[in-house]
């Protein structure tokens, strides 16, 4: 700032993202707003870090499911703007499809000896499901090569999409939700680019000028809408305009349940949850094999 002027606070996200006039951000704890690990290891669960990219630095599910979970890391926003996480989506499939077209000399040799990449699944929870989105509708556009790799299905938990005209949900926010409206606002300021609406086909799937889903080979999905959520009404019309086009979609809804609840305390909710996932992943196999 010229004349020794104070940075002025221009978006200030519980103190946990707090960004100034200059563009500048600064991080608190983000144990306020999330429960902080190690988290407790999972019976039969083996873990580690590989790099999908050297500029960058669940085990439920794995725990649950026979599969190799890979959880990809991504720049964060307000310091990295959309579509910065979906182009880190990108190189990390770019890094999958090397791996799996070349198993030998600079292969995670865990991964060679135990991951099926013709049955890959793409998930994500809140910002992460809407990164999934992008990443499946990148690949059936031809926008993501694979090679040897295939999309077998994709999961959508507590999708964040977003839109200049109120649903239902967000006109009239359910009893005990944990995101508000005026949240779910500051948290798209922040992500999106300078300047972008909430109509920007970065937060709006259905965006005038984005990407038309209509004629793209999309796998079926698997879409998980809790009720208690000002974003249900974004999830369910989500599900709706697949099904419109005649996608296959299985939609799961949890009326009672919050925002992201999928990765929160164990409950009866995720164990119902955990039984719809694996029926979806088990009978999407089946029809592969």
């Amino acid at each position: 700032m010229s004349g020794g002027e104070a940075q002025r606070v221009v978006e200030d996200f519980f103190g946990v993202i707090r960004l100034f006039d200059d563009g500048s951000v600064v991080r608190g704890d983000e144990s306020t707003i999330m429960p902080a690990g190690p988290f407790p290891d999972a019976p039969g669960v083996q873990w580690k870090d590989a790099v999908y990219d050297a500029a960058r630095g669940p085990k439920r599910f794995a725990a649950e499911l026979p599969a190799v979970v890979l959880s990809v890391q991504y720049r964060l926003a307000p310091e990295h703007r959309l579509p910065a996480a979906i182009e880190d989506g990108a190189t990390f499939f770019s890094w999958l499809r090397a791996q799996a077209a070349a198993p030998g000399a600079g292969a995670e040799p865990w991964l060679a000896e135990s991951a099926d990449f013709s049955r890959t699944f793409v998930s994500g929870v809140s910002a992460g499901a809407n990164l999934a989105h992008h990443a499946v509708v990148r690949i059936a556009a031809g926008q993501i090569l694979l090679g040897p790799v295939r999309i077998a299905g994709y999961i959508l938990f507590s999708a964040f999409f977003g839109s200049n005209e109120r649903t239902a949900t967000e006109s009239d926010p359910p009893v005990g939700a944990s995101l508000t409206v005026e949240m779910s606002d500051q948290l798209w300021r922040m992500a999106l680019p300078a300047g972008a609406t909430r109509d920007n086909p970065l937060a709006n799937p259905f965006a005038p000028g984005g990407v038309s889903l209509e004629p793209l080979p999309l796998p079926p999905a698997l879409v998980v809408a809790p009720g208690r959520d000002v974003l249900c009404g974004h999830v369910l019309r989500y599900a709706a305009r697949l099904k419109e086009m005649g996608k296959a979609v299985e939609l799961a809804e949890f009326v009672g349940e919050r925002h992201g609840f999928s990765v929160g305390q164990r409950s009866e909710a995720t164990e119902e949850l955990m039984e719809i996932l694996k029926r979806f992943v088990h009978k999407l196999l089946n029809d592969v094999n």
